[in-house]
């Protein structure tokens, strides 16, 4: 989602004569997109704007938007007074507004809806892949989770809207499509005659575009894993076999004190029903170890979890309390020493299992995207159906093949080698 309001920002600037600069030093505008999941996260804004200022011209505008901007709210401005904008996640739109007046302060951080999608300029030219925002917000409520406050309660854009940004994009460069939402598959809009659309009718009128070779969607919730999506995976093919669908926790009562209302039964019921509709696929998570009064014996029961469905992909991070969520005020809080000691047990655990995926791999042949040079320029990175990164030798100087089929030769934990197969 940040990278797509990102892109967006960007383009609306490009709309108003502007390009971009590496360096801030030159810029006339410099705007920081944050997200404030993790308390870490937020401190380095704030960081981050510090330096900034040291740095910056000094007619130069700067800001921040997103959910910091939301979360901190004025009190931006009390730690960074010659901070011009604080706009949260769904009023960046707003931004040519400082840029009309840039000897005022602008701060917006309300929950307006979805505005902002009618408010922004269509994008020129989409990437190869394109992030299509299919809804905002979470009616889900965690207890760890500060999204319902900078993101606000769940809505769900317009059927028509969606596809619409999907056809633009599809005729102006994009292969993969990638809808999102922080609960995607949650995603249901009923029009003005009472027809309901769900995430799996968004995926069967992309499916028929003859441009899109590819489609996935991020993040989901296992409740709203509904059998119209899962036999999606059957009948589709353009649809990848890769999932992610976070558990957060193996242990019954720790998932209890999250408020994520499913039991591990009917968790990996789901992931059965999706293994059986698709047979190939591969499932990716999210864990959280240390939450409030996690015992030893809860943590055993995620590392347990995690050898039992194999995720090939996941992100696990220490619990970090945030304001405005229970979790923050729970007793029992964890230690900071064992909360790094559980995430390093885990993640020891997660790499070795992505290792053995990854291996699996050697010799295979896969249809993946190319999504250009790396650093080097000797090598062509790609992606494959399962979003691991592939490493390949170019072969000429011609521009690279978009897709491209090919086969695996070496593997690690983060990335795989391949060739290109021989016509």
């Amino acid at each position: 989602m940040n990278v797509y309001d990102s892109w967006r920002i960007a383009a609306m600037l490009d709309a108003r004569g502007m390009c971009a600069t590496k360096s801030v030093a030159d810029a006339d505008i410099i705007i920081l997109n944050t997200c404030s999941v993790r308390e870490k996260a937020t401190n380095k804004v704030f960081s981050e704007l510090g330096r900034i200022r040291d740095t910056k011209k000094p007619d130069a505008l700067f800001g921040i938007v997103g959910c910091v901007a939301r979360e901190a709210g004025a009190k931006a401005f009390h730690r960074i007074p010659e901070l011009n904008f604080v706009l949260g996640p769904q009023s960046y739109h707003r931004l040519p507004e400082i840029l009309e007046n840039p000897d005022t302060k602008l701060l917006n951080i309300d929950l307006a809806g979805l505005e902002k999608f009618d408010e922004l300029p269509q994008m020129i030219k989409a990437p190869t892949v394109s992030y299509i925002p299919i809804q905002e917000g979470c009616n889900h409520c965690c207890t760890y989770c500060i999204v319902p406050y900078t993101r606000g309660r769940e809505i769900s854009r317009a059927f028509d809207d969606v596809m619409r940004d999907t056809a633009a994009a599809a005729k102006t460069g994009a292969v993969e499509i990638c809808f999102l939402g922080q609960n995607v598959n949650g995603y249901k809009y009923t029009d003005e005659n009472g027809k309901t659309y769900r995430l799996s009718d968004l995926i069967r009128a992309t499916a028929v575009m003859p441009e899109i070779r590819r489609i996935r969607f991020t993040s989901s919730y296992p409740t709203e894993m509904t059998d119209d999506l899962i036999d999606m995976f059957r009948t589709e093919p353009k649809l990848l076999p890769f999932l992610n669908m976070p558990i957060q926790s193996g242990s019954p009562d720790v998932l209890k004190r999250m408020n994520r209302p499913y039991s591990l039964d009917s968790y990996l019921e789901i992931i059965d029903k999706l293994r059986a509709a698709r047979p190939d696929i591969q499932i990716s998570s999210d864990f959280i170890v240390g939450f409030p009064g996690e015992t030893d014996s809860d943590f055993e029961k995620t590392v347990d979890i995690a050898r039992r469905v194999k995720y090939i992909n996941s992100y696990s991070f220490k619990y970090s309390p945030r304001p405005h969520t229970a979790a923050a005020l729970m007793p029992n809080q964890i230690p900071e020493n064992i909360k790094r000691a559980r995430l390093a047990i885990l993640d020891n655990e997660l790499n070795e299992i992505q290792r053995e995926f990854n291996e699996q791999c050697i010799n295979k042949t896969m249809l993946c995207l190319c999504e250009g040079p790396d650093k080097t320029g000797r090598h062509l990175l790609y992606r494959t159906p399962y979003m691991q990164q592939c490493i390949v030798t170019k072969k000429t100087d011609q521009a690279p093949e978009t897709m491209a089929q090919i086969k695996i030769t070496a593997a690690n934990r983060a990335s795989l080698r391949g060739e290109f197969v021989k016509d």
